[in-house]
């Protein structure tokens, strides 16, 4: 298995194992997702459009309780113990969200709650995961293991979206909620798997006296971390600067799937096309260049790459707004992410401090994410509804600030660089 490996990444002895492992659990985490996705985005547009901002709002209000929940249990559990906890969690929502619709109690405000729920559980779950791979994985590791790994997750964006069109007509959708719960329950069992793998790296930062000690520290040191750190808080920046570009696109795109079908069932199989193409174009990329582009180009060109994808296709939207170029630039951004941008940003946390890893990057990932995307989905309604302002000329006030992006990041692919160095003169 190995020497198969190793014709596809350029995996080193005593690696395998955990990578096998790493690649399976983001497979089976993001199938999990995306069964679920595509009911997410219908529910948003089923409680309308105009609540959309709404929505956003409360999901960053709920990120503000749920972070310092989270740091709280970090702190106070090994790592070992509240990995599995997180997932064990989610899982019992998902059971409640089940009985709750399959009893059809109160279901406009039931997909109101799923619709935050989900946006909070994608950002909990996927950034559990990269925090542990970067506790497991060095920068040098990171770079030719991660796009193998990041595989993983695109075969589950293809897996899951291909369930939710097989399985939502013979099960109908409120039962796609027990495939989910089932497919993550998986995930515990391979995280669990992972914690034992990663022992053959003989590494300290993999040592049992290190990984079976609680954290300590504050709920709220990650938010400390950030504002003394220029690098995280460029990270914090970078990430803000996605969720302006991201924001803006998908709120275009739930204009033009409105106005494109009136009917339930077809809009949640256009958004499982999507998720399935954008699933399939990653998983092929992810295998074939990932991690031959980041070795060779480095990390901050990587990081670099998806703000030029935001400003060539903003630029190509102003001059042609139609619901095509839509779905192209969103299929293309979204796999430009997991391609390259993506696996590259975890690697900038690579070189971060252990709690940092856990605290600030889930403070990051979470709460500064969240509330740029509520932030500015009412920037977006204020301009569109309000001042009227159409596709063309978002897609112009976009522009800039997709340029302002490529520049904050090639800073942090020096910033990453640097501490990379420091790093391995230490070990």
């Amino acid at each position: 298995m190995n020497g198969l490996i190793a014709r596809i990444v350029d995996v080193k002895p005593g690696e395998g194992r955990a990578l096998l492992w790493s690649f399976l659990y983001f497979f089976i985490l993001l199938s999990a997702y995306y069964v679920l996705r595509p009911l997410r985005d219908n529910a948003g547009i089923t409680g309308g459009i105009g609540n959309l901002p709404w929505l956003f709002t409360a999901t960053f209000l709920t990120m503000l309780v749920a972070v310092p929940i989270y740091g709280f249990v970090v702190a106070r559990l090994p790592r070992r113990r509240f990995i599995p906890l997180v997932y064990l969690f989610f899982v019992a929502n998902i059971a409640l969200f089940w009985l709750l619709l399959t009893l059809r109690i109160d279901q406009p405000l039931v997909a109101r709650v799923f619709f935050v729920w989900l946006s909070v559980f994608n950002v909990f779950v996927v950034s559990v995961f990269w925090s542990y791979l970067a506790d497991l994985f060095r920068s040098e590791q990171g770079k030719r293991l991660y796009g193998f790994i990041a595989a993983g997750g695109s075969i589950g964006a293809i897996v899951g979206p291909a369930l939710t069109k097989l399985l939502i007509d013979p099960l109908g959708p409120v039962n796609l909620f027990l495939v989910a719960a089932l497919l993550l329950l998986g995930a515990v069992l391979c995280a669990m798997q992972l914690e034992r793998a990663a022992v053959s790296f003989g590494q300290a930062r993999t040592n049992a006296a290190i990984t079976k000690k609680p954290m300590g520290g504050g709920s709220l040191a990650g938010m400390i971390e950030i504002l003394q750190s220029r690098y995280l808080s460029g990270i914090a920046l970078w990430v803000i600067l996605l969720s302006f570009a991201s924001t803006v696109l998908y709120l275009i795109q739930a204009d033009v799937v409105h106005a494109a079908s009136a009917d339930e069932k077809q809009r949640v199989q256009i958004f499982a096309t999507i998720d399935f193409w954008v699933g399939a174009l990653s998983f092929l990329l992810q295998f074939l260049v990932t991690g031959k582009l980041i070795v060779r180009f480095g990390v901050g060109a990587a990081v670099t790459f998806l703000p030029l994808v935001f400003l060539l296709g903003y630029g190509v939207l102003a001059a042609m707004p139609v619901l095509t170029v839509v779905v192209v630039f969103q299929t293309l951004q979204r796999t430009s992410n997991f391609v390259v941008s993506n696996p590259a940003r975890e690697i900038l946390f690579t070189v971060a401090e252990r709690e940092e890893k856990y605290k600030a990057k889930n403070i990051i990932d979470g709460l500064v994410f969240r509330g740029a995307d509520a932030s500015w989905a009412w920037i977006y309604d204020q301009l569109h509804a309000a001042m009227g302002l159409g596709t063309v000329a978002l897609a112009l006030v976009m522009m800039p600030a997709a340029a302002l992006w490529a520049i904050l990041a090639l800073a942090l692919g020096r910033g990453q660089q640097a501490r990379a160095k420091l790093q391995e003169t230490e070990i």
